[in-house]
C-alpha cells in the first residue's frame, strides 16, 4: 500500500527499510539522504513510517532543510515545498519547543521537591566513608601506591582521587 501510494505520487526512488523507526541504525533512510541533492523532495507515506517521536522528526526534517531539499508527507498532507508546508512545519516546532520547556519545568519541579524530602540526585558515592578512611590510613605508607590503593578498594585512581583531592598533590 505504502509503494503504491508513493509511486502514485511521483517518486523516482523508493528506500524500503527492513527495521522500525524506532531503530537508531536506519540505513536505507542514510542512503536517501546521502543521494539528497538540493531542491529535491523526499517523500513519506506517513510521518509515523520516518519518525516515532516529535523530537526524531523535527531532527530529520532540520537535516533536510540542511540539505536544501523539501519534505512531503502523503499522509496526513505535508509539503514544505508550498508557503502554508513551511508554515506548518514551523508551527510543528513551535509545539515541539513547548513540549521540552514544559518537560524541564516538570523535571526541575520533580528534582526541587524531591531535594525538599531529603532525597540528593546523582550518582551513588563509590566510596563510603570507611572506604575514604582507609585510603586515608593507606596513604600515609609510603610504599603502598595510589593504584595500589585503589585496587584494593576495588574503584579506579580518578575515583580516589576525586574522594581524596588533597592527598593527589601530596602523594
Amino acid at each position: 500500500m505504502q509503494r503504491d501510494a508513493l509511486k502514485a505520487a511521483g517518486c523516482g526512488k523508493i528506500f524500503e527499510e527492513k527495521v522500525s523507526g524506532v531503530a537508531d541504525d536506519r540505513p536505507e533512510l542514510e542512503k536517501a539522504f546521502e543521494q539528497l541533492r538540493s531542491g529535491d523532495v523526499l517523500v513519506i507515506w506517513k510521518l509515523d513510517r520516518l519518525a516515532r517521536s516529535l523530537n526524531q522528526l523535527l531532527a530529520l526534517l532540520e537535516r533536510l532543510k540542511e540539505a536544501d531539499a523539501g519534505f512531503r508527507c502523503l499522509n496526513p498532507h505535508m509539503d514544505t515545498t508550498t508557503p502554508e508546508g513551511r508554515l506548518f512545519f514551523s508551527i510543528t516546532g513551535a509545539f515541539a519547543e513547548f513540549e521540552r520547556e514544559i518537560i524541564r519545568q516538570r523535571t526541575n519541579a520533580g528534582l526541587k521537591a524531591a531535594l525538599a524530602r531529603g532525597r540528593k540526585g546523582g550518582r551513588p558515592r563509590k566510596l563510603n566513608d570507611a572506604a575514604i578512611a582507609k585510603a586515608k590510613a593507606m596513604l600515609t605508607d609510603p610504599t603502598i601506591s595510589v593504584g595500589a590503593i585503589a585496587e584494593v578498594l576495588g574503584v579506579s585512581r580518578s575515583t580516589l582521587y576525586s574522594a581524596l583531592p588533597i592527598e593527589r598533590n601530596s602523594k
